[in-house]
């Protein structure tokens, strides 16, 4: 999975170097929905390539890095 997500250039997403932009401005609404949508991406990959029992216990989380 590290290899792929970094060969997708989301492996910051993962490792906590890319983390949701705090600030609300007009500008920044893009680059928080742009992670939200990454985000998403990568805990659905990784939900996908994982066994039902485990993605179960995945659910709880709501960030690609605390998955």
């Amino acid at each position: 999975m590290r290899n792929f997500l970094k060969g997708k250039e989301m492996w910051g997403y993962v490792s906590g170097t890319y983390v949701i932009p705090k600030n609300t401005e007009e500008g920044d609404v893009v680059l928080i929905d742009t992670w939200g949508a990454n985000n998403a991406k990568i805990i659905t990959w990784i939900n996908n390539s994982v066994e039902h029992f485990i993605g179960m216990q995945l659910a709880k989380y709501e960030t690609a890095n605390e998955v």
